[in-house]
């Protein structure tokens, strides 16, 4: 059975030890309750995680994600609820071995070639893991010492710890996202392709709080924390109507919130070309990003957008879609989600989703992730956007993209 700490005292300062010192590794299988002991499910099955990507016509793949289950403090996990949520949520109730799991989910959309999209993959759910509070006053100065935007930074989500770390609380999530942001850029600050080159990203964390523990797609509590920078999207989908649910905003110049932190701190450059597309800087998209060192004294930064969601009541939620601009650019949020509801698998799921974007002329690199909830396969009402895509594709019929398929 799983270890079990019982007939614990509920104290204010709790002693850590028994659960902090479990190893922290991440892995690529979450853990789950048996009647006998601990089950694996692998996250590479097709069954627990649909995956789809295509180059569509470029000469390369700059997009790339990754999955993994992550070995974090639960009491750091503790705080989080209690902050965003009100829960006190008691570690010690499902035992040693799941206190600390998260399942990591990262979607990350590179451009000006794939080495810090591919960094992504490789670095940040073992940064996210890693990282620790003791760092931020010496990651403070790193960032001031980038200069223009970043002399003004008072420390967002890090603020707490930028002067010393003795004697303050714990790090949230918000802040652990944070960090992991940064440190990818510092990381990446004396590499020669990550000055010209850069990648949006969106990282979802689905931390369990069913006791006895039950994996994400069972879980009929959960608590969702969404980092994101850039314009990949992370959708949920409802079981009521297939309604989607958006955990992201684009982070383009023109758009409120970016356009008022931009102004406040760096006037006005953002330019718009012939074809009424919009750079700052004449260059970049997305003004959050990682990478792209050139740019980030003039107001592009990692610092995350960190949104959280509990999911309460688990058959309220069918599913997850991350997808990257190369589908968001073609298909809405709702046609996006309606794409999904009926796949017999997540595979089938996000190759659904691929396939229509290239049907409609999509020729960017192309990526869809779908992630299964408690309400897979629940959802209730019709298909809305089912005409409207039929009417898309037999528009689409003859062009030249068309005709490349």
């Amino acid at each position: 059975m799983a270890l079990r700490l019982l007939n614990h005292p509920r104290l204010a300062h709790p002693n850590k030890s028994s659960l902090v010192s479990w190893s922290s590794r991440y892995h690529d299988y979450v853990r789950f309750a048996t009647p006998g002991g601990i089950g694996r499910i692998p996250l590479s099955s097709p069954k627990v995680i649909g995956t789809a990507s295509s180059r569509g016509t470029r000469n390369y793949q700059e997009d790339f994600y990754t999955f993994s289950t992550l070995s974090l403090d639960p009491f750091e996990l503790q705080l989080s609820l209690k902050k965003h949520y009100g829960i006190n949520w008691d570690p010690f109730s499902v035992g040693e071995v799941f206190a600390r799991q998260v399942v990591f989910i990262g979607i990350y959309d590179g451009h000006g070639g794939s080495a810090v999209s591919q960094f992504l993959r490789q670095e940040l759910h073992g940064l996210f893991e890693s990282v620790n509070k003791s760092e931020i006053p010496e990651m403070y100065q790193w960032i001031r010492e980038l200069g223009g935007y970043f002399k003004r930074f008072k420390g967002g989500a890090l603020a707490p710890w930028i002067h010393g770390v003795e004697g303050t609380d714990d790090m949230d999530i918000e802040a652990r996202a944070t960090l992991a942001f940064f440190e990818v850029d510092r990381h990446l600050s004396m590499d020669l392709d990550a000055k010209k080159s850069g990648a949006t990203a969106s990282v979802a964390l689905l931390h369990s709080l069913d006791a006895p523990d039950r994996p994400f797609f069972a879980s009929q509590k959960i608590a969702l924390t969404v980092a994101h920078c850039g314009d990949t999207r992370v959708l949920l989908c409802s079981t009521d109507g297939g309604k989607p649910y958006p955990m992201t905003e684009n982070h383009h110049a023109e758009a409120r919130v970016e356009a008022s932190r931009l102004r406040r701190h760096m006037g006005q450059a953002l330019i718009t070309d012939s074809f009424g597309e919009s750079r700052w800087m004449g260059a970049l998209a997305n003004t959050r990003g990682l990478g792209d060192m050139k740019f980030k004294p003039f107001g592009v930064t990692a610092e995350p957008e960190v949104r959280t969601k509990l999911l309460e009541v688990g058959t309220e939620w069918a599913y997850m879609v991350f997808v990257s601009d190369g589908i968001s650019s073609v298909l809405s949020d709702d046609e996006i989600v309606d794409l999904a509801r009926d796949a017999r698998s997540p595979k089938s799921a996000a190759e659904n989703i691929l396939a229509f974007a290239e049907e409609l002329g999509s020729e960017d690199n192309a990526t869809v992730l779908v992630v299964p909830l408690a309400g897979w396969g629940k959802i209730r009402g019709p298909d809305k956007t089912k005409e409207w895509r039929e009417y898309r594709r037999n528009q689409a019929v003859g062009t030249e993209r068309h005709r490349r398929m």
